[in-house]
């Protein structure tokens, strides 16, 4: 027999007599202490408990089951499972914290049924504590065997990989290690936790020494994406990734691999560039450079694009030599193209590169090549934040002193002149709106006063 029992109004209703001969009370509580004479320590045990539970459900772990939490452990006020369930003189019960701060508020009706308090006494509902406790700590020894058996079950793979597993003597080979490094990536995207154990197990250096001239694109991929996991890379490790012959083949599966391997190869590389001995020019590559560019371009993937403008943005920021490399493989226009297209998250790293790239006159030359510069530029004017603004006024700054005869008019027939009164007459930061007062009398110059104020009135008309 079920220990809740549902209501004709669709509530729950705790069976206290079935949870008792089910065993649900007494011996079963021992794990989480006592209900009497802990000092509070059942509390404490309990929350520690539901935040690793959740904690293990926001990793993708499964938190020990999917069954929902019944109804009658949830607190009407904070709709949080209760720890400390207490009962008013109304009959509802409540989370002690939650009602506490309720009556100190200076109410006194129950918050529930609004009904008036006649006594405002907070009687523990030792009951419900125990239940409560009780099914936590079965969901609870659940999760903990399940991560046993996935924590052992990634360090079998490392061993049989490593062709330390017992009783098999030979490292996997061919068909048989991908499939291994398949299920060990499954089990590490799966549970955050298993990283590491296979940590543990020796897995991170055996991932780095896959990796080779010799390394299959299939092996590759499967490596990468497990050291992107989460796994802990040591500096050793970082300084053993970036051997030129495993960039290599990073970068190969970068150019070559299917949409996923691309992105983790992009991760991969992030992940080396913070590293406090990365030499600058393992990245002033254009075929790493060329294989960025398409991710970035692919609108099918957006997490390759974000992660593609986060890896260039990188390069453009620690290796200046690098930027007349992105500018020569044609990233200025094709980055100024895809602005309008690209979600708000990307467009502030987007236009971080194209700032960076126009430090350097060839990067200049292709902005102000470009036909749509100064259109998009001035279309992200107070669009998308301050930060943006600050960026793509820097882009029609460097432009129209470029070539004020050929870019002013143009940038005023897109609108610039409107958006930047917008800007002056904003809460923008000083030297935002300084930048807009100067451009805006570069703008004028062809003008007389009475075009110029038409020129504003029709562009703000239109927009």
């Amino acid at each position: 027999m079920p220990q809740y029992q549902e209501l004709p109004c669709g509530g729950q209703e705790l069976d206290i007599d079935t949870a008792l001969k089910d065993g649900i009370l007494g011996g079963a509580l021992e794990p989480v202490g006592a209900a009497a004479g802990d000092d509070g320590k059942q509390p404490v045990e309990l929350r520690r408990m539901m935040d690793e539970l959740d904690a293990a459900a926001g990793d993708g772990g499964g938190g020990g089951g999917d069954e929902a939490v019944p109804a009658v452990f949830i607190c009407p006020i904070s709709l949080e499972p209760m720890v400390d369930p207490v009962t008013l003189c109304t009959g509802q019960t409540y989370e002690r914290a939650n009602i506490s701060r309720w009556l100190a508020l200076g109410h006194r009706t129950c918050p529930t049924t609004m009904q008036e308090l006649w006594d405002d006494a907070l009687t523990p509902n030792a009951t419900l504590r125990q239940l409560i406790a009780a099914w936590f700590s079965r969901r609870y020894t659940r999760f903990k065997k399940r991560s046993a058996d996935f924590h052992g079950r990634a360090a079998d793979l490392v061993g049989s990989l490593r062709g330390t597993a017992v009783p098999r003597r030979q490292p996997l080979k061919g068909q048989a290690r991908v499939a291994a490094l398949r299920e060990l990536r499954t089990l590490a995207a799966a549970h955050q936790s298993v990283t590491k154990a296979i940590a543990e197990a020796g897995g991170v250096a055996l991932l780095t020494s896959l990796l080779g001239p010799f390394t299959s694109h299939a092996v590759g991929a499967e490596a990468v994406a497990i050291l992107v996991s989460g796994v802990l890379l040591d500096a050793d490790t970082k300084a053993a990734l970036m051997q030129p012959a495993k960039v290599s083949l990073v970068v190969d599966m970068l150019n070559e691999g299917a949409a996923d391997t691309k992105i983790n190869c992009v991760r991969l590389i992030r992940i080396l560039m913070v590293e406090r001995g990365f030499r600058p020019e393992t990245v002033a590559s254009l075929s790493l450079l060329v294989g960025v560019m398409r991710l970035i371009r692919d609108k099918r993937h957006p997490d390759g694009v974000a992660a593609g403008l986060e890896l260039l943005n990188s390069i453009c920021a620690v290796h200046r030599p690098a930027r007349c490399m992105v500018v020569s493989i044609g990233a200025v226009p094709q980055l100024v193209e895809l602005l309008p297209e690209l979600a708000t998250e990307c467009v502030e790293p987007a236009l971080d590169i194209l700032d960076a790239l126009s430090a350097v006159p060839e990067g200049r030359m292709a902005l102000k090549d470009c036909p749509r510069t100064i259109p998009n530029a001035v279309r992200l004017l107070m669009r998308v934040s301050e930060a943006c603004t600050r960026r793509a006024l820097s882009m029609l700054w460097t432009v129209c002193r470029m070539a004020p005869e050929e870019c002013a008019p143009a940038a005023v027939e897109a609108g610039l002149a409107a958006k930047l009164l917008l800007v002056i007459q904003s809460g923008c930061a000083p030297e935002l709106k300084q930048k807009a007062s100067e451009l805006l009398k570069l703008c004028r110059l062809n003008y007389t006063d009475t075009l110029f104020i038409s020129k504003c009135k029709l562009t703000r008309t239109i927009q």
